[in-house]
């Protein structure tokens, strides 16, 4: 049995579903398990840094000699981001390969029946099968995601927030419990903006007899000397101590400099020497994002409707000139009123993005994977 090719056979999936039958991954994680090799598994949950502290795991082990995968998303240019392989995303024949592979295990049924997100998880477990290390990002929450089918050597817990209410909790409890309750035997706790986190965390660890190592915010010196050479912010280097720590679990030995290889694409990434993208789009991620940004930078931008886009700008204000909204093409878009209307209300000066960059001014684009993919896609500058 044959299926479609990959592309054409995700795109026949939605992306966004109001209700999931959480146990069918399981199901078809059970039909998959036993034609597979299971690396060992590091999950990370929790509302920001997911995807730079994930990377920084993946690349130190890597770096360090292991075969290591990363499974992140969403994508902003091409679906082979999501799946990375020893150092840079899985081809076109890899994942190819590998759908046909899955597809035929599962049968059409159980594939056609599986999510755009758990089919491209269990994806990765096919391509990832023969590494050492295998590092999962999960996607909205932590307990029900379909990255949680799997045993883990270790989960790390990044920054917990007030995000997606709908599907994870009104309150802090609420969803620090849906993220934290995917562990298993060890636990890295990133240090937190809400102390509520850490109490759910010890709690949940008691509950299930796992040990939790809470990461302390000591940076070794060369970490300092990094990041001031990357240009990083200092969200980026408390998540590379937090990798750090991770590795230090792991029992894997990495050479901290190998951190200066490593390209954190859409992560308070320097396009330019005047554009620094960033596909974070909440208050958290605002929070880390202005301590890092220059003074009067021009903040391209737009939201998707559950965000909190007028707190976000809010939050950004102090180091915003003017605001050029872009739009983006997504079925979760807000409006372009509603932006306007958060925009004066916030006391923002704003114009629409017409493509065109000066030269002298400093620029962040920001608000959403949606919102970096429509600018590298309206402005032609190197990746």
């Amino acid at each position: 049995m044959r299926s479609e090719e990959l592309s054409k056979f995700l795109d026949s999936k939605p992306l966004y579903y109001k209700e999931i039958d959480h146990e069918r991954v399981h199901h078809a994680y059970k039909i998959l398990k036993p034609h597979i090799r299971k690396p060992k598994t590091v999950h990370i949950v929790g509302t920001n840094g997911k995807g730079s502290t994930g990377r920084m795991i993946a690349h130190l082990a890597w770096k360090a000699g292991e075969r290591v995968g990363h499974f992140s998303s969403p994508h902003i240019l091409k679906f082979n981001e999501r799946i990375w392989l020893n150092g840079e995303d899985a081809s076109d024949k890899v994942l190819e390969g590998a759908h046909q592979r899955l597809f035929t295990i599962l049968g059409q049924e159980m594939s056609d029946a599986l999510s755009y997100f758990e089919y491209t998880t269990l994806l990765a477990f096919v391509v990832f099968e023969t590494c050492d290390l295998m590092v999962l990002e999960a996607g909205l929450g932590g307990e029900f995601d379909a990255t949680n089918v799997c045993d883990k050597a270790l989960s790390v817990i990044t920054p917990i927030g007030i995000d997606h209410q709908a599907f994870l909790g009104k309150t802090i409890e609420e969803i620090a419990a849906t993220k934290i309750r995917s562990i298993q035997q060890k636990a890295l706790l990133a240090p937190q903006p809400y102390h509520e986190v850490v109490e759910v965390a010890k709690q949940i660890a008691d509950d299930v007899g796992a040990t939790l190592v809470v990461a302390h915010k000591r940076y070794p010196y060369e970490l300092e000397k990094i990041s001031k050479i990357k240009g990083w912010g200092e969200y980026l280097i408390e998540n590379a101590s937090v990798a750090l720590q991770a590795l230090d679990i792991l029992s894997i030995n990495y050479d901290v400099n190998d951190l200066l290889s490593l390209e954190l694409f859409g992560r308070f990434y320097a396009l330019t020497s005047n554009i620094r993208i960033d596909v974070g789009h909440n208050p958290l991620a605002a929070q880390a994002i202005v301590k890092a940004m220059n003074p009067k930078t021009v903040l391209v931008y737009n939201s998707l409707d559950d965000k909190n886009y007028e707190e976000v700008l809010q939050i950004l204000k102090p180091k915003v000139k003017c605001v050029e909204i872009i739009k983006i093409h997504s079925q979760r878009a807000t409006t372009l009123e509603a932006i306007e209307n958060a925009l004066k209300k916030v006391g923002l000066e704003y114009s629409y993005f017409t493509n065109h960059i000066d030269k002298d001014e400093n620029y962040l684009v920001f608000g959403s994977f949606y919102v970096v993919e429509e600018f590298l896609k309206r402005v032609n500058v190197p990746k």
